[in-house]
């Protein structure tokens, strides 16, 4: 009897200890230009993921367990989402996976953990201890979008700084970010100073290079590249590429894309690369990928100027890895040896 007891016992202090571990919080932090978990520079190797099933609109966490072991293969090691998720099962398998999140909370998303509410906040105070989460990202491109601020962007930026303040009052152990449409302007920076760390949506058709430098130039702060990247599809016939469904232009794209943001490792903390499956529901029939749904300011995206919206994925719907997927799993690994 004594000799079960025994067993019990130390099968509870086995769960104790496990479940401790398994909820042990990285250390977040800031110094000079770098991001640092748990003390060391952390370069993200990062996707976009907003993954809708074929015929939906809305997204659903369905495939993630397919999704997250083409993404551990793929050497991918942050995850950026652009509404919050709040269901502790999904943090939990993508932290079980190594892999951090960056999310984000809109402006006006009906009140559902958004900034207009102030519910962004309920989430912060529900998820800041999970550790999964890397950073609290602000709004997505919104410099591109005056009319949603009466016309005037400093209502943006002065709202997005408070948001900020507020979530540093309740969370000083994640940094705030934002993804701006491009190189932030003297006015967006000098209203912002809460913004820990600058990502930027960022499409100079397949050289990105110049960016790295004109940060270095107006800010001391950390900078990523919240989206880089191709779509599939080709408007018009190029040399090389002709027109119709091209994996080989996107591939190409991202092979160039990749290697200009990790040889400026010192100014740039990485990239999500935009995006992880294409995304049906974007441009027409939710059964199927249409060309079309042009993206503001995306007259930059390679190789024919022209933004293709369902056909950003390194995955089709189906999850077969496009040309490009393997192109990014083969530069991340390569990044991974050195960091």
């Amino acid at each position: 009897m004594r000799k079960n007891y025994l067993i019990i016992y130390l099968l509870i202090c086995f769960s104790f200890f496990s479940c401790t571990k398994d909820k042990v919080i990285d250390t977040i932090s800031i110094e000079g230009r770098s991001i640092l978990v748990n003390k060391q520079p952390f370069m993200i190797k990062g996707i976009c993921y907003h993954p809708v099933s074929k015929g939906e609109s809305s997204r659903s966490f369905s495939h993630l367990g397919q999704d997250l072991k083409l993404m551990k293969e793929a050497h991918i090691n942050t995850i950026r989402v652009y509404q919050p998720i709040d269901d502790t099962s999904v943090l939990d398998r993508i932290s079980n996976a190594n892999m951090k999140i960056i999310i984000g909370f809109g402006y006006n998303q009906n009140g559902h953990y958004d900034i207009l509410s102030g519910s962004y906040l309920e989430y912060i105070k529900k998820f800041k201890n999970h550790p999964a989460i890397l950073m609290w990202e602000l709004g997505n491109e919104y410099n591109y979008h005056p009319e949603w601020f009466d016309g005037d962007l400093k209502n943006w930026y002065k709202t997005m700084n408070t948001a900020a303040s507020e979530i540093k009052k309740m969370d000083n152990s994640h940094p705030t970010t934002t993804a701006h449409g491009e190189l932030p302007d003297a006015m967006a920076l000098e209203l912002s100073p809460n913004i820990d760390v600058w990502g930027m949506n960022v499409y100079r058709w397949d050289n990105p290079e110049k960016i790295f430098s004109e940060w270095e130039t107006i800010s001391d702060k950390p900078m990523y590249l919240s989206e880089a990247g191709a779509d599939s599809y080709m408007t018009m016939d190029k040399p090389n590429y002709p027109k119709g469904v091209n994996e080989k232009a996107q591939a190409d794209a991202t092979k160039n894309i990749l290697n200009s943001i990790f040889n400026n490792q010192n100014i740039c903390s990485g990239v999500t690369l935009f995006a992880f499956v294409d995304e049906l529901w974007k441009a027409g029939n939710n059964d199927q990928l249409d060309p079309g749904g042009w993206a503001p300011n995306s007259s930059g995206v390679p190789y024919d100027g022209t933004p293709n919206e369902e056909y950003w994925g390194i995955l089709t719907i189906h999850r077969t890895p496009k040309k490009a997927y393997y192109i990014l799993k083969n530069k991340y690994h390569s990044v991974s040896k050195n960091h």
